[in-house]
Parts: structure tokens; C-alpha cells; sequence
């Protein structure tokens, strides 16, 4: 049989997803795959998470048993070092040789080291593989700043993770923008804005002249206009380079610039020989992106058929999200290549959103886009530009706030069944109906049956809406499950963990789930459990469960300091602990701020600052005020009865009682109050989740209200209720919400889409219709009895105390995060002031470095 024999060089994922279809399309074909790295194919697309807890092992696509099941002899770490055309073999390092019919080159690409004197010094490393990574986290064991020599997409992808091993972080790029590829001058100036509103730093037109020893640091980094830069670590990532040495060696055509040149059926010079994803020249270009590579692999694959097809090109639109910042890149984003383009332009400097439309001169067909802060538009600019269909008559539209009339997200049903869904594995609309019609009814199965989402993950939602509409277009029941890793609603799960007493997310996802979790299981069953059981937020079995602000106990702010917020219940405070509160904020130069809640907000805190400013707050008498976390924030309140003369019931005594009644405990979404002592409500009750306004004859309770962009009025929900009716019928009414509700579901939306309203909650909350008013009030009960102070359970143990360091092997504070003077208070200095001399600002550092460790 012609092409019996087929040789796969090469196991990234391009070459992984060429040899699995072969081997289901041709399984009579002998198939063998030389790889050179020691282990088989992984998501390098995902690399980074290894630095956020994720296990390599996890980023695997296949392993050396599914190969052998498939009938594929694979080797792996033992890589290829000469082709011999004539005789069509090939020889690996160890000395082994393979003969082929046709050989299928997926040799992919390396990371390219600029050639600047001392790259080779210790210290200085690249950031492609999984052992990269192993090299990169030994050297940030004894560094305290890193540097990355590259400011495009997997640039900053290493940048997130220098931060996440705790490094003092800089980005240094040649070019005068971040992510030029993607991004046009707009959406650059953003990303950086942003980045280094984290606390990484970035520097833009620079050339490395040369890299020598340090005196500070390790290295000194040398630029062309004569400034300096030292660091404990230099990793290379500007750009990529294809590995096409095998390929030259041979004899066959590569690219004036490096690459295989292939045809548009990914031949090689060598019509025996073809060449896909990153090591390939097609159409002039290397296509550095996953999806046009998996193309390329469909065509090579198809040359083994009857009906060959050719590589025409891919889309090289892109969502991501770098350094915790949603970025996304759609077709001709820069506008170059449009001809007589119009753009559009929606930019916030105070919410950090930047969104650009690029359209055809008719205003008719979506071009390129451009999304900084907020990628909420992307699956549906996604499908206006692969399908190149009509875009509405204010197109403005669509990117626009939603109080300004954004235009409705598309569905999938309103997709032509040949749309593209899934851009990296090609997978359509009437691809995916196939697949439910031929008995898929989860997301997890359309991913089996389709690969769909299972390249970048960037069409996950657009997958989940296409196929809850077609089961419900054909009769069948949606599923509500949380995500693909539990088949469970947020509801169905808090009833499981109740019922089973469970009190882990391994106990949980070893009883009722598959899989590790993801970002949306964990932190939904982290607030599942912590409102059941109260247990302390980072003891060791939810600390991983947590986000940012959760897991340091402050909420990081936008420069990478936190803010303190003491609980301060009521808004009643006393002389002494506002004095307390003032020699804090002096003591550590925090900027304060007196908030609409009634709390004085500390910001400006380093990490490793917080056990300090919290050991002083916590003696005073003061305790968290929980203002990270998914849980009770404030319960604001008028002087009531006791100053006020329109006043007809004690307002700051009630909201006193409901605030340290009700603090600490946590709920899918965060929750507000206030209690006013007349009906001229200056607290703004109506405007919470749950509000009280007095009478005269006692209280009115008002629930489902709240603030925000999509304000809400609360709803009269009871009336002159006596103080312990009051309070008992609050009990149950967050008892409820936080049994049913849906996760990250506020109050409003939550009684908005329960059935039958405001008069079925009456119903079950005073009516007890269901039976259920003993066991809440018994839930809540227990969540008030074992109520504890986050703050003071953190400083009384000193492993948790470990934790809360700016960076892993020193004392010192990140001399990255400036502030300037403004009204007589610090604040974060902008991008243009970061050069602005300050105070020194106050640490222990030494003195207390066995108290800290």
C-alpha cells in the first residue's frame, strides 16, 4: 500500500493532533512518532498555570499507553539528527534508524535568544518547555527580581509567572508597545497601563546592548541609550524560531529567514516530505498559534486520501488573559490590511477598558478588534467576523457599557449551521448539532465527540449556550450543572455537602466529581463550604480554593498593594479607636478614605505589611471587616431616635446587632445593608440586599435591592415587625438565599428568577409553606456560634503568618510600588510619575524576621 510507512517527527500538539486522526482515519498505516523531548505531547498553550499549583502531569494530551492502544510506536527523548532523502531514513541521537514512505515533520519551534554578549551567563534562561520551567523555578529560589526580554504574548505570559514565584518583575521590550502583533498603540498603551498597575514594570524601546555581572543582583543588563538594569534572573522570550536545521541539513527549501517552505498542501521540496505548525513557511509566514497549525495538520492529512484540501490560512484571532488581564485580538486589529477601514473606539482610563472596532468602509462587515480589561464581546465579534455577517446599524453598540444600550450577545441559534465555533479545531455550529442529535448531551461529551474547546478554551461559552439551545430546541431538558467537572447546580452541590457532611473540595470531587476542578468549581465550593461550616478561610484544605483577595485577607488594589478595612459596625466608633486607626494609617503612609459604608478604608498596605497593621488593629478591639470576601461588607446606618428628631426607633443600635449578628458569614455573592430610623431613610435601606427602616410600631424589612451598575430597589418584604422578628426573619431569609441561590447570584437576580416572586419567598420565610423555617433557623444559629476573626486567626499561628511576604526568600518591600503626594495623602503613581522620588516607606524588615518566618 503506497504510504504504508509514515514517520512523525515531532510530538507538540500539532504533531499529537496530526497523528491521533491519522491513527483513527488510517489505523491499517504503521505509524511512528519520534519525539524529542522526554515525554509526550502537553498543553503548552496552558504552561504558565504550572505556576499558579497546577501539576505538569495535568497539561497532558496523551501518554505512551494510549499510543501503544492506538497500534503507534512511540519514542520520546531521543530526537532526530539527519534525514536521508534517497533512502528515505531517518537517524535519532542514540543511533537508531527508521525507514518511511512519507515523513511528516512537526519539529515545531525554539525560543529565541537575541544575540546579546553574556545571554549565556547563569541566570540567563528561555521559556518554552516543561523543563524550562523546572530551570526558571530553581533560579527564583534565591532571585528577587526577574527580568523578561520580551513584551508579546508569551512574554507576558512569563512575566505571570516571574510574579507568581514572588519576583520583582520587569518587562523589557525592543518594540515601543506590549503585544504589537495583536494589539494596535490603543489597546498597548492599556495593557501596560494595567500591568503596571500590578506592580510589574515595563520598559518599552529598549535594546540590550549587553548582559555582564552585577554588583546589587546577579546581572546587569546594558541598554543602548546608556541606562542600566540589574536582576537576579534574565528569562528570554522574544519571539520564536522554527526548528528547521533537520530540514536544511536535508537539503530541502527553508525561508530566507528560517522555516520549511511547504506548499498549500504542506509539501515540502520533497514531495515524500511534508512539514506543519510552527517549523512550516506557508503563504510566506510562520504561524505561531496552535489553530492555524492543527489546519495545516488537516491538509498534510488529507494528501493520504482521495480528497486532499488545501491550507489556506487560519484565523489568528486570540483571547487570553495575561497577568490576571482579559486581552483579545480579532482579525486585522491594526487596520492595515482593510483597505478604507472605519474604526471605532471605546476607551475607559478609570474602569482600564479599552475596545476597538475596525470595519469595512460600509460600516457592514466587522474587520479586526482590539479588547483590553474586558473580552465580555469577543465570542460574539468572534462570529461576526468568521462568518462575515452583517454587523447591526449602530454597531457602537456592542462594545458600549450596557447602560448605554449594548447591543444582546449572539446566541448560537442565531448562527448559520457552517459558522465557526471553535476556531483552533475548526469545529462548526452544524458540526456540534450533529454531535447532540447523535447523542451528546453534556459539554464534556461535544468535547470528546468534537475537540471543541479543547485548544485555547476561548469558545467555552459560546459551546455551552449552542448546546443548552439546540437540546431545548428539541425537547430535552438543560442541564444546570455547575461546569464539566461537577453534574451538579450550585444548589444540588450545597445540599450534597450538607447532607454528606463533606468538608473538602477533594472529598467532594472524589465523591461526586472527575477531573482536578477549574476556576469555577473551586471557588464556588469554597463559598458552599465556608457557608455551612464557618471553617477558617485558608485553613490547608481551602486555602487553594481561594482568589487574590480571599486568599490574602485584603483586597489587592490596582497598583499590587492591599487595602485594610477594619469593621467598624453601625458607623459608631470611638475616640480611642479612631486614634488607633489614625497612628496606623500614619505609622504606614496609607491613604484614607471615609466610604458610603460607614468604614474608613487603610490603602496602600504591601503584603507583608498586613500581619503588622492588623496585630495593632486586633488589639484595639477591631476585627475584619470582611471586605474581600463574598460575605456580609457593611450595615450602614442614620443617628437614629437617639440624635435625630425626625428619629422614632434607635437605628444604630439595630444596625449594631444585625452587623455583628450576621458578620463573617459567607454567601454566593457579597451582601450589603442598612437600617433607617425614619421613613426619610437617609441610610438608603431600599437600596440592599436586605434594608430596615423603622415605624412606629417597629420595623420594616425590605430585600432583593442593590447598587451598582444595574441599581435595584429592595421590595417591601414584611412590616412593624418587633425586634426578634425582625431578626429571626432575616435568619431565614439569608438562609434561604444561600441554599438556593445560584453562584455569584446577588439578592436582586436571585429573587427576580424565583418562582413565583416576592410572594413565595413570603411563603416559605413567614408562612413556613415548606417546613423548612426550624432547620434555617438552626443553620444560622450555627454559622453565628462559630463566628472568628480571619484577621486574628491568621496572626496566631506563624505558618499562616509565612504567607503574607512580598517575596519568597527576602524581608524587603517591593521597591517597584511608588506613591506621590496628592491632597495631603499618598496614591499609586502613575506611569508617567513612577520615576517621582517618595518618602521611605515604613517596614520592619530584619528585626522582625523570625517573628515573620
Amino acid at each position: 500500500m503506497i504510504n504504508r510507512k509514515i514517520i512523525v517527527v515531532g510530538n507538540g500538539m500539532v504533531g499529537h493532533y496530526f497523528v491521533e486522526r491519522l491513527a483513527k482515519k488510517y489505523p491499517e498505516r504503521d505509524i511512528t512518532v519520534l519525539g524529542g523531548e522526554p515525554r509526550p505531547a502537553y498543553d503548552r498553550v496552558h504552561l504558565s498555570e504550572v505556576f499558579k499549583g497546577r501539576n505538569p502531569e495535568e497539561l497532558s494530551l496523551t501518554s505512551r499507553e494510549h499510543y501503544r492502544q492506538l497500534g503507534i510506536d512511540a519514542h520520546f527523548g531521543d530526537p532526530v539528527t539527519a534525514i536521508d532523502r534517497e533512502h528515505r531514513t531517518v537517524t535519532t541521537r542514540l543511533g537508531r534508524r527508521f525507514h518511511y514512505d512519507k515523513l511528516v515533520l512537526a519539529t515545531g519551534s525554539y525560543a529565541f535568544v537575541p544575540p546579546i554578549p553574556g545571554n549565556d551567563l547563569p541566570g540567563c534562561l528561555s521559556y518554552r518547555t516543561i523543563d524550562d520551567l523546572g530551570a526558571i523555578r530553581a533560579h527564583a529560589k534565591a532571585a528577587r527580581r526577574g527580568v523578561v526580554i520580551g513584551g508579546g504574548l508569551l512574554g507576558l505570559e512569563c512575566a505571570n509567572a516571574l510574579k507568581n514565584l514572588g519576583l520583582d518583575t520587569h518587562v523589557v521590550e525592543f518594540a515601543p508597545g506590549l503585544m504589537g502583533v495583536q494589539l494596535d498603540p490603543g489597546g498597548s498603551t492599556m495593557l501596560r497601563q494595567m500591568i503596571e498597575a500590578i506592580g510589574v514594570s515595563v520598559h518599552t524601546s529598549k535594546a540590550t546592548r549587553k548582559i555582564s555581572v552585577g554588583t546589587s543582583h546577579r546581572l546587569r543588563m546594558s541598554f543602548a541609550d546608556d541606562s542600566e538594569l540589574e536582576t537576579d534572573l534574565i528569562v528570554f522570550s522574544a519571539g520564536i524560531r522554527p526548528h528547521d536545521e533537520l530540514a536544511r541539513a536535508a537539503g530541502l527549501d527553508v525561508g530566507e529567514r528560517g522555516g520549511i517552505v511547504v506548499d498549500t498542501h504542506c509539501r515540502t521540496s520533497d514531495s515524500n516530505i511534508s512539514a506543519i505548525g510552527e517549523c512550516a513557511l506557508a503563504h510566506g509566514k510562520i504561524h505561531g498559534l496552535v489553530a492555524p497549525g492543527y489546519r495545516m495538520a488537516d491538509a498534510a492529512l488529507s494528501q493520504l486520501g482521495t480528497e486532499a484540501f488545501p491550507f489556506e490560512g487560519a484565523d489568528m484571532s486570540t483571547k487570553l488573559k495575561l497577568l490576571g488581564i482579559d486581552v483579545g485580538s480579532i482579525g486585522d486589529a491594526h487596520g492595515s490590511a482593510t483597505g478604507q477601514a472605519v474604526s471605532l473606539v471605546y476607551a475607559n482610563d478609570r474602569d482600564r477598558v479599552y475596545k476597538k472596532l475596525v470595519l469595512s468602509a460600509d460600516s457592514r462587515k466587522l474587520r479586526g478588534a482590539v479588547l483590553v480589561g474586558d473580552c465580555s464581546d469577543y465570542d460574539s465579534l468572534l462570529q461576526y467576523y468568521l462568518n462575515d455577517m452583517e454587523l447591526p446599524d449602530n454597531p457602537e453598540a456592542i462594545i458600549l457599557p450596557s447602560d448605554a444600550g449594548t447591543q444582546a450577545a449572539l446566541g448560537g441559534m442565531q448562527l448559520p449551521p457552517g459558522a465557526t465555533i471553535c476556531s483552533c479545531l475548526n469545529v462548526t455550529r452544524g458540526a456540534l448539532i450533529k454531535a447532540i442529535d447523535g447523542g451528546c448531551s453534556t459539554i464534556a461529551d461535544l468535547k470528546s465527540a468534537t475537540g471543541a474547546s479543547t485548544g485555547c478554551g476561548g469558545c467555552a461559552a459560546l459551546l455551552k449556550s449552542t448546546l443548552q439551545q439546540v437540546l431545548a430546541e428539541r425537547g430535552v431538558s438543560v442541564d444546570n450543572h455547575l461546569c464539566e467537572h461537577f453534574a451538579f447546580s450550585r444548589q444540588e452541590l450545597f445540599h450534597l455537602v450538607k447532607v454528606e457532611q463533606i468538608r473538602s473540595f477533594a472529598q467532594l470531587l472524589q465523591a461526586h466529581g472527575r477531573g482536578r476542578g477549574c476556576d469555577i468549581c473551586k471557588p464556588a465550593v469554597a463559598s458552599i463550604l465556608a457557608s455551612l461550616w464557618n471553617d477558617y478561610i485558608l485553613a490547608q484544605e481551602h486555602a487553594a480554593l481561594q482568589d487574590t483577595n480571599d486568599t490574602f485577607l485584603a483586597n489587592m488594589q490596582k497598583d499590587g498593594t492591599y487595602s485594610v478595612v477594619p469593621r467598624i459596625p453601625g458607623g459608631e466608633i470611638s475616640a480611642d479607636k479612631l486614634l488607633v486607626i489614625a497612628q496606623v494609617a500614619k505609622k504606614y503612609e496609607l491613604y484614607t478614605k471615609i466610604t458610603g459604608g460607614q468604614r474608613i478604608d487603610l490603602f496602600g498596605a504591601r503584603l507583608n505589611q498586613l500581619p503588622d497593621i492588623w496585630e495593632t488593629l486586633v488589639a484595639a478591639g477591631f476585627e475584619t471587616g470582611h471586605a474581600y470576601g463574598k460575605a456580609l461588607r457593611t450595615v450602614k446606618s442614620c443617628v437614629g431616635s437617639t440624635w435625630c428628631r425626625y428619629g422614632v426607633q434607635d437605628s444604630v443600635g439595630m444596625a449594631i446587632r444585625i452587623e455583628n449578628r450576621y458578620k463573617g458569614i459567607r454567601s454566593p455573592h457579597k451582601l450589603k445593608s442598612a437600617v433607617s430610623g425614619c421613613t426619610r431613610e437617609c441610610a438608603e435601606a431600599q437600596s440592599k440586599d436586605f434594608g430596615v427602616i423603622a415605624t412606629e410600631k417597629g420595623w420594616n424589612l425590605y430585600v432583593g435591592g442593590n447598587g451598582g451598575m444595574k441599581p435595584r430597589h429592595a421590595e417591601l418584604f414584611a412590616t412593624d415587625l418587633d425586634e426578634a422578628t425582625l431578626i429571626r426573619t432575616i435568619d431565614r431569609f439569608l438562609m434561604f438565599y444561600i441554599n438556593t441561590a445560584d453562584r455569584l447570584q446577588r439578592t436582586s437576580v436571585w429573587l427576580e428568577n424565583l418562582d413565583g416572586g416576592l410572594d413565595y419567598l413570603r411563603s416559605v420565610i413567614i408562612d413556613d409553606k415548606l417546613g423548612l423555617c426550624a432547620e434555617l433557623d438552626r443553620q444560622m444559629a450555627r454559622l453565628v456560634g462559630s463566628y472568628q476573626c480571619e484577621w486574628k486567626t491568621s496572626l496566631e499561628d506563624p505558618e499562616k503568618r509565612r504567607r503574607f511576604r512580598q517575596f519568597i526568600n527576602s524581608l524587603e518591600d517591593d521597591a517597584n510600588v511608588l506613591f506621590v503626594q496628592e491632597r495631603g495623602q499618598p496614591r499609586p503613581a502613575r506611569p508617567d510619575e513612577r520615576a517621582v522620588p517618595t518618602q521611605p516607606r515604613h517596614s520592619k524588615k530584619k528585626e522582625e524576621a523570625s517573628h515573620a518566618l
